[in-house]
């Protein structure tokens, strides 16, 4: 199927993409999970970042219609949270050869996020997909007025080819969920927001090093921000090589950032939630439909009461592309118990590893004790994926889809390189 886009830059050739943008947006998911509502308010006093917020929104073709009350929803709300390996200018120094050459104005969505907010009870499900995903396209409107034809591209290319929007268009697509926000940030961007709230603190369950990011690090705690959280972040051979065990390790991030945004030492702090929100509106380029910040308020009091072990984190399950060994294609019938069961508001259970090819590891893995099975507990060898765990009440999702919850405690594995 031909593609035809407008306005964007044409590349001829688009590499594979560098690591660095892995980073972007991971800290906008905890904005929607925590932090939205102190966008919203402070953008009543703070009119000049709150325009310039709204005049670069993104339209985006077909968006669904918000609900008018939040509070009310059913059904529940998507939102799609895209990070962009843009070379801004004033940290081209930091990143070496990524922004050197012809292809350092190429713009890629490296980091592909789909936040699921349920209807109440409430519940929050983050869905990563990996950047190597090969998948065909649909059509789209592009962010810039044009128009691209689609066919079967790495997902990754999309924002090069029609931006925000178009990656919008092929998630809704491809997982047949309707999605009515969306938010696209650069790496740049992260940094600044993470050190806006003080560095997050991950934890290594070994050694890592990675001469290729410049990583070597003591096993145990560790608070990160600013260039160390971009190097966390884009390791990939720190975590044994693979693109999912970094996309497993993105996501103690994704879980620890959100312990951070909701303790005492960030909402207590009047200072540290004004620089965040001010640092949030001029590092975050939005869709149309969140611009209104009483929507942004009300999508922070539907999730805000979340526990941590309803906000799970997975990565949207893929098989061995036909086409390329080193890239993957959608594991359609496993990812359709995901999101069958999302859309009957059930719990789900992740019966996979925490992690893909070692990237993570439970930080303690000792049951509570008063988690010693009963005698009419099933075993979790007999729950069929899709099926509902009597010991938890939650759809057992499909091996393939890994994931944990933020209640989980995890570590990086630390794999030496």
């Amino acid at each position: 199927m031909p593609r035809r886009r407008r306005t964007v830059a044409q590349h001829a050739h688009l590499p594979s993409p560098h690591p660095l943008g892995q980073l972007a947006t991971l800290v906008a998911v905890a904005v929607v999970v925590a932090v939205v509502s102190v966008i919203g308010v402070v953008s009543y006093t703070a009119y000049d970042l709150t325009a310039e917020f709204v005049e670069e929104a993104v339209v985006v073709q077909n968006q669904p219609p918000v609900p008018p009350d939040l509070g009310q929803l059913e059904g529940g709300v998507n939102m799609m949270v895209v990070g962009i390996d843009a070379c801004e200018e004033n940290l081209i120094a930091l990143f070496g050869e990524r922004c050197e050459g012809p292809d350092s104005e190429g713009r890629l969505n490296d980091v592909n996020i789909l936040v699921h907010i349920s209807d109440a009870p409430r519940k929050v499900t983050v869905v990563s997909f990996p950047r190597d995903l090969v998948f065909e396209a649909p059509a789209c409107d592009t962010s810039d007025g044009g128009r691209f034809d689609g066919g079967s591209l790495q997902i990754n290319e999309l924002y090069t080819y029609g931006g925000l929007s178009c990656v919008i268009t092929a998630i809704s697509d491809m997982s047949g969920q309707q999605i009515q926000f969306g938010a696209m940030v650069t790496f740049g961007g992260v940094i600044e927001i993470t050190n806006a709230i003080g560095g997050v603190e991950i934890c290594l369950a070994s050694d890592m090093r990675d001469e290729n990011t410049g990583i070597d690090w003591k096993a145990g705690p560790r608070t990160i921000q600013g260039i160390e959280a971009l190097q966390f972040l884009r390791t990939r051979y720190g975590v044994g090589g693979s693109d999912l065990a970094r996309v497993s390790n993105q996501q103690q991030y994704m879980s620890r950032l959100a312990r951070k945004l909701v303790s005492e030492e960030v909402l207590s702090n009047p200072a540290t939630l004004f620089r965040l929100a001010s640092t949030g509106l001029r590092n975050v380029t939005p869709t149309q439909s969140l611009t209104n910040p009483l929507t942004l308020v009300q999508v922070a009091q539907a999730v805000k009461d979340v526990p941590f072990e309803d906000i799970v984190f997975v990565q949207y399950p893929t098989v061995e592309a036909p086409s390329d060994a080193n890239r993957v294609a959608p594991d359609y019938s496993a990812a359709e118990v995901l999101w069958d069961a999302l859309a009957a508001n059930q719990a789900i259970e992740v019966t996979g590893d925490v992690a893909v090819n070692g990237g993570t590891v439970v930080a303690d893995p000792t049951p509570a004790p008063d988690a010693s099975p009963t005698e009419d507990a099933v075993p979790a060898e007999e729950v069929e994926p899709g099926d509902i765990d009597p010991s938890s009440g939650a759809v057992a999702l499909p091996p393939s889809i890994s994931g944990s919850s933020a209640a989980q405690q995890t570590c990086s594995a630390g794999v030496v390189n």
